[in-house]
């Protein structure tokens, strides 16, 4: 639940981040959205049995731990095209190379980035001054212009769509080590951009001042 003291910071927020959704496309200034999850990593205690005519694929419940692994989506639903990093972390400087790999690999062209993403505590400049030195840091700050989800308002970020349709097509099974979840995510990923895959993002800011009217201030004239 939002508290109500929040509610004007979480509408303002809302409304921000869906005036960006509704901008026309524009290369040079690309809408990406950024969002990241963990992949808890298994391998089988015993050798799973395979599929014959009649009886399904089986494999015992017991399984070994072997870490997790993080994974950063970059997503441009306009374009259709995403990129997971994945990491063995989560920390600032993680978030901070990721940055550095979108503004000057996936996207050098563009004169801005236009970048949503939540408000988790990586997800900072200051993140990019303790990565690198203060002229690099600079440099990527000035190519990136920042809109925050709100607290609460993950659905906003069109990249957490996208990351839980990677859990669902790619994720839900067991993965031993990031060498294979890094093969089986560049595959889905590859799959999804040749197909130019996106969100058909409907919901707009006359939706949400009728939707979640309960959300907004009242106020008298």
């Amino acid at each position: 639940m939002i508290p109500p003291e929040k509610n004007a910071e979480f509408v303002a927020a809302m409304e921000d981040v869906l005036e960006v959704y509704q901008r026309p496309y524009d290369p040079k200034r690309p809408v990406v959205c950024l969002d990241e999850t963990s992949k808890q990593l298994v391998c089988e205690s015993r050798h799973p049995v395979s599929a014959k005519p009649g009886t399904p694929a089986r494999e015992d419940y017991e399984y070994k731990r072997m870490g997790v692994a993080n994974l950063f989506m970059l997503f441009e639903p306009l374009a259709g095209w995403r990129h997971v990093e994945v990491t063995d972390r989560r920390t600032k400087v993680d978030f901070a190379h990721v940055i550095k790999k979108l503004v000057d690999e996936l996207d050098p062209q563009a004169e801005k980035i236009v970048l949503v993403m939540d408000n988790l505590n990586t997800h900072s400049f200051g993140s990019l001054y303790e990565a690198f030195e203060p002229q690099e840091a600079r440099r990527l700050i000035e190519k990136l212009e920042v809109h925050y989800t709100p607290k609460h308002g993950s659905w906003l970020n069109m990249a957490e769509t996208e990351l839980a349709t990677l859990a669902k097509q790619c994720l839900n099974r067991r993965i031993a080590n990031k060498e294979t979840l890094e093969n089986e995510v560049d595959a889905w990923t590859l799959q999804r951009n040749e197909n130019q895959a996106t969100v058909d993002w409907q919901f707009k800011t006359e939706d949400a001042r009728i939707k979640l009217k309960k959300l907004y201030p009242s106020f008298q004239l």
